[in-house]
């Protein structure tokens, strides 16, 4: 949590007795030790966000339950059930009683066993582990995510991969990270589980919250550090450090348990860097932007249907490849790859229907827009030509339910993930131009700011200069 820069505070629910080796003795704290606890924190600290563990008793699960039915904030619950020795740590009424908790908590998060244990379902493959999370979810949890490091004999894992599955009432996500090879694996559950909970107390959301909380997982296993002794006592614990900030903590982010598809979108920086990136609403643009030395454009139509925004897209095409432009058109992925488009750019509504094999076969580059740490998850597994970040400002172009990432997170995502070209959008304008071309992204894409000027070419001859003095 505190690598997350998150304050924790702890409420006992049981002293155990154990080492890395085995659980000795497990001695559980009664009803009003517990209680207690949470009436201390409560009038001082009151938590953002709540990550309840260990249970071991009905009088600790009295306790909780009291506690979170008049919460407001994010409860997130790690169901230990047993230690990693396997010894079992909670009464077989507490997991009897389980269900009645899931209908006060926001996200519940079992490892396979778990999983099966809570819903009495036998969970060997993709499809069983849907539908015991889906089970959990009839029982009244918001959401779900299962992780997936006891999958060694689920049908269908991937040998490289560990899986993990989010499922919630609004959607479902897989996440994949290629294991690591290494023995200190002690609290991979409560460090996941912890971040998580850190996550939401920065007010980010869910889906956010579970892709973080996977990057800090993945930072932590690769620090963990051995203990002295025989080789095997040597296993150890964790060791997150910091806010994860490294391409290779990044989950892929996919609809299903397969091993992510890798589609291998072509370069868009052959010419340069993109540069001043205009995003217009008709071909004749192209006719005046081009002819001033701009060497990208996008064609985002959003008012024509059938024939007339075919013929528009053709003549778009047309004046690019006149200019050795890079096109890219906004959506509509079939006929830029019937009329051979330089490439395309999607928004994140738009990947669950584009075939994306189709826009790589044709050889066309591929944009996507992020907003947020699930997008950029979802991107990164798909490998596209380039990223753009946005908005950067606040901006009236479409509506958005992101607030604003300013210069800094610009620059955090630019960092995240530094092999892909990005393109800044979201209310930049003339003034803000400078300050963003600074931060050496790839491409700004302008809209209203070229488009509604009083003189649209004299505003892109003066951004253009600023880009190449950036």
């Amino acid at each position: 949590m505190e690598a997350l820069g998150a304050h924790p505070c702890m409420v006992t629910t049981a002293v155990t007795a154990q080492n890395n080796q085995q659980v000795i003795a497990i001695n559980p704290l009664n009803y009003e030790q517990i209680h207690s606890q949470f009436e201390a924190l409560k009038t001082v600290f009151p938590a953002t966000a709540i990550k309840v563990g260990m249970i071991p008793t009905l009088e600790a699960f009295q306790a909780v339950m009291d506690f979170v039915k008049g919460y407001e904030g994010s409860v997130i619950v790690d169901p230990v059930l047993a230690s990693s020795s396997g010894k079992p740590l909670v009464d077989d009424g507490v997991t009897k009683r389980f269900s009645s908790l899931l209908p006060k908590i926001r996200l519940i998060t079992p490892n396979i066993p778990e999983l099966s244990l809570l819903t009495g379902l036998s969970v060997t493959d993709e499809s069983s582990i849907k539908k015991a999370a889906n089970r959990l979810i009839e029982l009244g949890a918001s959401a779900v995510l299962v992780k997936g490091g006891h999958a060694d004999n689920v049908i269908g894992a991937s040998p490289k991969y560990v899986h993990d599955y989010f499922v919630s009432a609004e959607q479902s996500f897989w996440l994949h990270n290629k294991k690591q090879k290494t023995i200190n694996t002690r609290g991979t559950g409560c460090v996941l589980a912890s971040a998580i909970t850190a996550a939401l107390a920065h007010n980010y959301s869910l889906e956010d919250a579970v892709v973080l909380g996977k990057m800090l997982l993945n930072q932590g296993l690769r620090h963990g550090y051995s203990l002295v002794g025989e080789p095997d006592l040597q296993k150890g614990p964790l060791k997150p450090l910091n806010w994860p900030s490294e391409t290779r903590d990044v989950p892929l982010l996919t609809a299903t348990m397969d091993e992510p598809v890798s589609y291998q979108f072509p370069a868009c920086t052959e010419l340069g860097e993109l540069g001043l990136y205009p995003v217009v609403d008709r071909a004749s643009w192209l006719e005046r932007l081009l002819p001033l030395g701009v060497t990208t454009i996008q064609l985002r139509v959003k008012d024509l249907t059938g024939d007339a925004l075919e013929q528009e897209i053709v003549e778009a095409v047309s004046i690019a490849k006149k200019y050795a432009a890079r096109l890219f058109i906004n959506d509509y992925w079939q006929l830029a790859i019937k009329h051979q488009a330089y490439g395309v750019h999607l928004g994140q509504e738009d990947l669950a229907e584009a075939d994306l094999s189709a826009i790589a076969q044709a050889g066309l580059r591929l944009g996507l827009s992020t907003h947020c740490y699930y997008e950029v998850a979802r991107a990164h597994a798909i490998k596209p030509s380039y990223l753009a970040c946005g908005p950067v400002y606040h901006t009236d172009s479409k509506d958005m339910p992101w607030i604003p990432h300013g210069i800094d997170n610009l620059m955090k995502w630019m960092d995240l993930l530094p092999d892909y070209p990005w393109v800044a959008i979201g209310g930049i304008n003339l003034e803000r131009f400078p300050e963003v071309v600074q931060t050496k992204v790839s491409g700004v894409a302008m809209i209203s700011a070229i488009t509604q000027a009083d003189d649209p070419e004299a505003v892109t001859k003066t951004m253009m200069a600023m880009f190449d003095h950036g």
